[in-house]
């Protein structure tokens, strides 16, 4: 595993519940800040295997980004469930509920 790869599962485990962190943010966090790309295959492929909590990540527009509309809904319930108002048009206040961090030390 790379050092970017293992250091991202560490910043997406310590996204505080009814908190939410962007795929951006979390590649600067990096150390890599033109990955946020890299950062969303990295969900996809290891959300299970490390239990990350996924549903915390979205876009740096503050939006539930995920195309399939079940797996919309779940992370828009998830983030509910936490506290997060999630709009009706799956918006999120970034400034209200972003997960604010300068650097992470891993």
């Amino acid at each position: 595993m790379s050092e970017f790869t293992s250091k991202t599962i560490k910043i997406i485990k310590a996204i505080p519940e009814g908190r939410v962190a962007t795929y951006g943010q979390i590649a600067g966090l990096a150390g890599h800040p033109r990955a946020p790309r890299q950062v969303a295959g990295m969900l996809k492929r290891y959300s299970e295997k490390y239990n990350l909590p996924w549903h915390r990540v979205i876009s740096s527009k503050g939006i539930v980004s995920i195309k399939d509309p079940l797996a919309k809904l779940e992370q828009a319930e998830r983030l509910r469930e936490e506290g997060v108002e999630v709009s009706t048009s799956f918006e999120v206040d970034l400034k209200r509920f972003g997960w604010k961090v300068d650097r992470f030390d891993a």
